[in-house]
């Protein structure tokens, strides 16, 4: 399985995990439980997020090498303006059904605040992606990122990609400390209206970049051959996998604790502002380090280590990203996530018209929204042998 496929069933894996947590069955279910989210402050938007940057970095670094700025950057900027038409396309068939449909509007409240299709103002700040609909915030968040992508990626390719990594450091620090507030604060108060929000977005965009351009810049390094990632995650350097558990452990209890009101208050009230996920605060970004540097040591090196347990723990990983259907709906990643975003508010309006289920119906239904994933995938390989332009192994791809 070369790189491509592997990160293709990460970005599947993900895009699986994300299903299971955006339903929103009445009371609950058990089957959310089921995520490495319940044991660590690492979440799958975290892991898609980078792995996004990281294959623009992989793929159309090399296209600007080849071919020049514009070329690559040509190509960027036009990912991001078809990622804005399915942005455009969601909206449409939230706005249209939330009118038609009985009780749509009311039902979908808190996940679409006052957001109408007679409301002008929302309609065009929806439209200009500043009042987000619930989980459609990944979205926007991408586009926002390819259109500065290819001004990283040609400092990167020149060299300085301690500034990119310097820059993006500095937003996410001065969202740590509220000073974006200066230019947001009027912002929303400007198009509040009569609603709670003006602007409505789960994720701090500029706190959040900071996932993305962190790929970009090991992506755009490896598409120069500046890192040998066998030797940097090599069996012998047990300090990664060492450290990246041990800072996994210590996080491990305090998730657990704020997860289930195990904390008191007072350690609660000091440990809060460094655990805000809306601002990836400190607690995220370490965690999310250690977790990543775990997976991709024990995905390189795990293979060839010298204890079978090991071994045997990364082939089971590797065997989980070959699951053809992970691969499959990583490959249009982004396509099945704009999808996906239509079957969960059609799944919450099914379970809030209809009486309570049992745990068992939530579970099929729940497998019957992450089938239903496949559909955007299969379309667009109808024609097609495997992955764009031939088998699923062929040359790099232009990530979906």
């Amino acid at each position: 399985m070369n790189r491509l496929q592997f990160i293709d069933g990460l970005r599947g894996y993900f895009l699986v995990f994300m299903m299971i947590n955006h339903l929103n069955f009445t009371g609950g279910y058990w089957l959310v439980k089921l995520n490495h989210n319940q044991l660590a402050f690492v979440e799958d938007a975290q892991g898609f997020i980078f792995l996004s940057g990281l294959l623009v970095g992989l793929v159309y670094a090399r296209k600007m090498i080849k071919s020049g700025f514009m070329a690559g950057a040509s190509a960027v900027w036009r990912r991001a303006r078809q990622l804005y038409v399915y942005v455009l396309v969601a909206l449409a068939i939230l706005l249209v059904a939330a009118a038609l449909l009985p009780d749509a509007a009311q039902l979908w409240s808190p996940w679409m605040g006052d957001l109408s299709i007679t409301d002008p103002v929302r309609v065009i700040s929806a439209m200009l992606m500043v009042y987000q609909p619930t989980y459609m915030d990944i979205l926007p968040q991408y586009i926002l990122y390819m259109l500065v992508a290819p001004f990283a990626l040609w400092l990167c390719l020149n060299g300085r990609w301690g500034v990119v990594a310097l820059v993006s450091f500095l937003l996410w620090f001065t969202v740590q400390l509220g000073l974006q507030t200066v230019l947001t604060t009027p912002i929303d108060r400007a198009l509040v209206g009569e609603g709670q929000f003006g602007i409505r977005a789960h994720f701090n965009i500029l706190a959040w970049q900071t996932v993305f351009f962190s790929g970009v810049v090991l992506g755009t390094l490896t598409a120069q051959k500046k890192i040998d990632w066998t030797r940097v995650f090599s069996p012998e350097r047990s300090i990664i996998p060492v450290a990246a558990l041990a800072v996994c452990l210590f996080f491990l209890p305090l998730r657990v604790a704020t997860g289930y009101g195990l904390m008191s208050e007072d350690l609660l009230q000091r440990f809060m502002p460094f655990e805000v996920r809306a601002t990836f605060g400190p607690v995220y970004l370490l965690n999310f380090v250690a977790a990543a540097a775990g997976v991709a040591w024990l995905a390189i090196a795990g293979p060839r280590h010298r204890f079978a347990f090991v071994r045997a723990i990364a082939n089971a990983l590797h065997w989980v990203m070959t699951l053809q259907f992970l691969q499959l709906i990583g490959r249009h990643s982004l396509q099945v996530y704009a999808w996906h975003i239509i079957i969960v508010y059609g799944l919450i309006y099914v379970d809030l018209k209809t009486p309570v289920f049992s745990e068992l119906t939530k579970t099929l239904i729940a497998f019957l929204g992450i089938s239903l994933l496949a559909i955007p995938a299969l379309w667009r390989e109808r024609d097609k042998t495997g992955g764009e332009g031939g088998t699923p192994a062929a040359s790099p791809r232009v990530p979906r």
